[in-house]
């Protein structure tokens, strides 16, 4: 059992917000504390893990403390292996960005993109490269662009790199509602390598579906426009 200084220093969580947990009920039952006194108790040493959780809840999902108490009294164990899932992809999908980087002289050299566009891309945050250049997802970005210019998408009739923001806008709700159902439907179901290698697998796939699915609606879009359907 641990002194309550003790378990905020343990967990690296405030004695006061952990005290707010416990107001909360996401620390279990008053019965799992042991009270010495009026101003004294201890707390078991499970509590540690359970506050950095869900702090880890709190600042890495933006959960509110009431959907966190729902999922841990729904499945203590689920929103470990959550974080757990997530970590883990993370892992990977980093060492894959890492190891598959392009320098900014070749992509300089591949690519009929001027500097000043890659430079405006950076500033808006499309393009993330760092001091070994470009990952693989940015010269993705970065090819589509060139080719984009070469079929006459030209700023000289409107087309600039602005056009990229309305994209990831329209994505950015989609891309969250999908991490939400993927590790709602893997975490707990399939172990953690498993799940990490049925994601990584659906990469692909999932690029050529939402591409599919952007062809079909914008044909359907011009026919619409045009009274066709």
């Amino acid at each position: 059992m641990l002194k309550m200084s003790e378990l905020a220093e343990r967990s690296g969580v405030s004695a006061a917000t952990i005290k707010h947990y416990l107001r909360e009920g996401l620390l279990g039952s008053e019965e799992d504390v042991v009270r010495t006194s009026r101003n004294m108790a201890y707390y078991p040493v499970e509590f540690v893990d359970r506050v950095r959780l869900i702090k880890r809840l709190q600042e890495e999902r933006f959960m509110p403390l009431k959907v966190i108490r729902e999922l841990i009294e729904r499945d203590p164990d689920r929103a470990a292996r959550m974080i757990e899932l997530e970590d883990r992809i993370l892992e990977r999908a980093i060492e894959a960005r890492e190891t598959g980087r392009v320098s900014r002289a070749k992509v300089r050299e591949t690519y009929d993109v001027p500097q000043n566009v890659l430079h405006r891309l950076e500033e808006l945050g499309v393009l993330t490269p760092n001091g070994r250049g470009y990952d693989s997802d940015d010269v993705a970005i970065i090819e589509a662009i060139s080719r984009f210019r070469a079929g006459g998408y030209e700023e000289a009739i409107g087309f600039t790199v602005y056009d990229t923001l309305r994209y990831r806008e329209a994505l950015e709700p989609l891309v969250e509602e999908e991490v939400r159902v993927l590790l709602d439907r893997l975490a707990g179901r399939v172990d953690t390598d498993r799940a990490v290698a049925i994601i990584s697998s659906g990469a692909e796939p999932l690029r050529e579906l939402v591409g599919a699915m952007h062809s079909k609606l914008l044909l359907g879009e011009l026919r619409r426009q045009r009274g066709l359907d």
